[in-house]
């Protein structure tokens, strides 16, 4: 492969990344929206929130079976667009059955996606012999913060939904379409050819994913217990205005953004085994901090560190089930991705339920544990000691920047 043909493909799934991020923020930012144009009541609303997660679940599961046929260069293809489109249909009814079909599309479309892109993510990671993972996903919360102030910008002008998604979706579909022309698989002559042979055939082996599916999962335990709780923390427990406890989220995804742009330089200074260990462990001092707070200021200083800690995570957790299983990325990745969705819908249910049963500082002492239990399986990140001797990711025989 040449190295034009990688620098190409590297950018145009950047883009990737930066439209579903967009796209993602269009919809959770909006969930109030949602909840009065189709009257969902307060207590269906957790059962349309659950659905997503789950359906995208099983879609990223079916993923593993369809990309084994036409690789995910092909599969995202044609799931980022269906994503978009979901997106508006969301934005177009205004029955109960409306929304639990458009949500639905949504869930499956993003399942498929979020294995697809990821996969392609790890795969041009091992083309270029070095760490580029944080990037993709610097460009998904470069994407997520734009949605973000977009989706203020609809609710600010009280804009219905189609009116907001509309213009969106109009400037992104193109632009999708456009991109998908360069996706490449990293894989496609850029592998080492002993590797290859060494792998052929070879599975994954569940025991051997089980702990970065446990990391996988308490960082989104940790994620959606910000992005669902952090505005009613700062505003019920530590006695801020409704304007601050704006802050917290939009800080954290700052920071999200700030830790994966340097992120990869991390890694390939030091190795992804130190920068996820780093991160787990700021991660879980963001989580103290917040607990201990005695006012709004500190609360937003710790969700600050929380996003620096959490954001190098999630994307090393991908890039090291591909380097795990080499001759299995694309299945291991799938696989993995599954835990994203369990994370999720763990997280906020366990810390609204611990707030109300003992309190909200109390509950924040949880995902900060469970964060910090990531420094146990950080070996996991670590090059295939066994087989290459330790030291940091082989280089390949391609070089490109």
């Amino acid at each position: 492969m040449t190295d034009a043909r990688l620098r190409r493909g590297r950018g145009s799934l950047a883009v990737g990344f930066f439209v579903q991020g967009v796209t993602f923020a269009l919809l959770v930012t909006r969930i109030p929206a949602i909840q009065d144009q189709y009257g969902i009541s307060d207590g269906l609303l957790p059962a349309f929130l659950a659905a997503v997660p789950i359906l995208a679940g099983v879609a990223s599961v079916m993923t593993e079976k369809v990309v084994a046929r036409v690789g995910p260069a092909v599969v995202l293809r044609w799931a980022q667009p269906f994503v978009l489109l979901s997106l508006l249909a969301v934005g177009v009814g205004s029955e109960l059955w409306q929304a639990a079909v458009a949500l639905g599309l949504f869930g499956l479309a993003v399942g498929a996606l979020d294995a697809s892109m990821n996969m392609l993510g790890v795969s041009l990671q091992r083309a270029y012999g070095r760490s580029i993972m944080l990037g993709f996903h610097a460009s998904y919360s470069l994407g997520g913060i734009a949605g973000a102030s977009l989706a203020w910008v609809g609710a600010h002008w009280h804009l219905s939904l189609f009116a907001s998604y509309l213009p969106v979706v109009a400037v992104l579909l193109p632009v999708a379409f456009v991109g998908s022309r360069w996706y490449v698989a990293g894989g496609e002559g850029a592998g080492d050819p002993l590797e290859a042979e060494e792998s052929k055939g070879s599975g994954v082996a569940f025991k051997l994913l089980m702990p970065l599916c446990l990391v996988m999962t308490f960082a989104y335990i940790g994620d959606s217990t910000v992005s669902n709780w952090s505005a009613k923390y700062l505003q019920d427990v530590l006695g801020s205005s409704e304007e601050l406890a704006t802050v917290p989220y939009n800080a954290y995804m700052v920071t999200t953004l700030l830790g994966r742009a340097v992120g990869d330089f991390g890694v390939r200074r030091l190795g992804a085994t130190a920068v996820v260990r780093a991160g787990a462990v700021l991660a879980a001092l963001g989580f103290a901090v917040v607990a201990v707070s005695p006012g709004a200021w500190a609360g937003i200083a710790g969700f600050t560190v929380l996003g620096l800690g959490l954001s190098v995570i999630v994307p090393q957790t991908f890039a090291a089930a591909g380097r795990l299983f080499p001759g299995a990325s694309d299945a291991a990745v799938a696989r993995l991705n599954v835990f994203n969705y369990v994370g999720f819908l763990i997280g906020s249910p366990l810390v609204g339920a611990l707030g109300d049963t003992w309190s909200y500082r109390g509950a924040m002492l949880v995902p900060m544990v469970l964060v910090l239990a990531t420094v146990v399986y950080a070996t996991s990140f670590g090059p295939r000691a066994a087989r290459y001797g330790g030291g940091h990711e082989r280089p390949r025989t391609v070089d490109v920047g």
